[in-house]
C-alpha cells in the first residue's frame, strides 16, 4: 500500500461535502479525517482534528502543508483574521459560491462543475482566494 498525498482540505463548513469526496479520493481530507485506504492508498489522519479549530488557526496548518483549501465561507471578505493567515502562510483557497452552494447536493454541483479548474489551481502559488459558482470562477483580493 502506498501512501497518499493530500492536496484537498475541505473546510468544517462543508463538512458534509469534504466526507463524500474523500471517500472517493485519497488527496482529499477534512477536520476530524481520521484517515482511510482508498483505491490502495493511505491517507493519514487530518492535520485538523476538531471542527471546532478556529479559522486562524487551521489556516497556517493546511495552508503549509501544501493543500488546496475548499470552504463554503461567504464573509471571508470580511473577516480581517483569516485574510491575514491566507496572505501571511501564501494559503490557497476556494470558496464555493453561498447563494450557489447551500446543500451538500448543491456544494457538490458546483464542485464537480468546476473540478478540472479548481484541480488546475494546485499549480498555482498563494497566497489566493477564488469564488467558485456553478458557472464561473473569480479571484477576489487579497
Amino acid at each position: 500500500m502506498k501512501p497518499a498525498v493530500v492536496r484537498f482540505y475541505f473546510d468544517a463548513d462543508i463538512l458534509g461535502l469534504g466526507r463524500l469526496i474523500a471517500g472517493l479520493r485519497a488527496d482529499c481530507t477534512y477536520p476530524g479525517d481520521s484517515g482511510a485506504v482508498i483505491h490502495r492508498r493511505e491517507r493519514p489522519p487530518c492535520l485538523v482534528a476538531s471542527t471546532n479549530v478556529p479559522d486562524q488557526d487551521w489556516i497556517p496548518l493546511v495552508a503549509d502543508a501544501g493543500y488546496l483549501i475548499v470552504t463554503r465561507d461567504r464573509l471571508i471578505s470580511r473577516r480581517v483574521a483569516e485574510r491575514q493567515a491566507v496572505v501571511q502562510h501564501r494559503a490557497r483557497m476556494v470558496v464555493l459560491s453561498a447563494r450557489d452552494a447551500q446543500t451538500v447536493w448543491a456544494q457538490l454541483e458546483v464542485f464537480m462543475n468546476q473540478w478540472r479548474r479548481i484541480e488546475n489551481l494546485l499549480d498555482r502559488p498563494g497566497p489566493f482566494i477564488i469564488r467558485a459558482t456553478r458557472t464561473t470562477l473569480s479571484d477576489l483580493h487579497v
